[in-house]
């Protein structure tokens, strides 16, 4: 079975692409699984970027077809942000807390019907030499007053659902898993690496 190397020591990310991503006719592997230590700088103003960067950094250092990620949350009331500076924008060393309480600080005085928000995700493939695709996803909701559950990681407690009535926190991974931004790219960049198994079993 080819290997796909997930360009992340985020274990909660880890343990859901093992989980998106089983079926799709590769072993994951992940940075630590190889040894490898890379700082990769994200200094791309947008997620397709950004995870581009990271993508083709970790598959020239391993030699691997490499699968990396960009996401953020994008709040209607603040403009879309944090956006692409999600993952740093309570500060560079952010705890998921202070992320949180800083979004909710930002919103305290926003209606009930403006806390209309978004998760996105953009997946990319990169090969050894460069090669890269990328694909999207998306997860529509709103943010909470205060956080709620202790599922999941990030933004998840302030993310509500409406069609569920629970924040991404508050819902089982199967249920996460569903419907998550990550689950919708996820399911696209699959349908991706069962056709890259049949173009490298059809090489020569």
């Amino acid at each position: 079975m080819p290997r796909l190397l997930i360009a992340t020591n985020n274990r909660g990310k880890l343990a859901e692409y093992e989980v998106l991503l089983k079926g799709c006719g590769w072993e994951l592997v992940s940075p630590a699984d190889l040894g490898l230590s890379l700082s990769v700088e994200e200094t791309g103003a947008d997620y397709a970027t950004n995870a581009r960067i990271k993508a083709e950094a970790f598959a020239r250092a391993s030699g691997l077809l490499t699968l990396a990620d960009d996401s953020g949350l994008e709040v209607d009331a603040l403009g879309g942000r944090p956006g692409p500076l999600s993952a740093r924008y309570a500060g560079p060393s952010q705890t998921d807390e202070e992320a949180v309480d800083l979004v909710l600080a930002q919103m305290r005085d926003v209606p009930s019907v403006r806390r209309g928000a978004r998760f996105r995700c953009v997946i990319a493939l990169a090969e050894p030499d460069g090669d890269a695709r990328t694909v999207e996803g998306e997860c529509p909701g709103a943010i909470t007053n205060e956080p709620r559950g202790h599922n999941g990681f990030g933004y998840d407690p302030i993310f509500y659902i409406p069609q569920l009535g629970r924040t991404l926190a508050e819902l089982t991974p199967e249920e996460k898993n569903a419907i998550s931004h990550r689950a919708d790219a996820a399911r696209k960049v699959c349908a991706l690496l069962k056709e890259m198994i049949g173009e490298r079993a059809s090489r020569p």
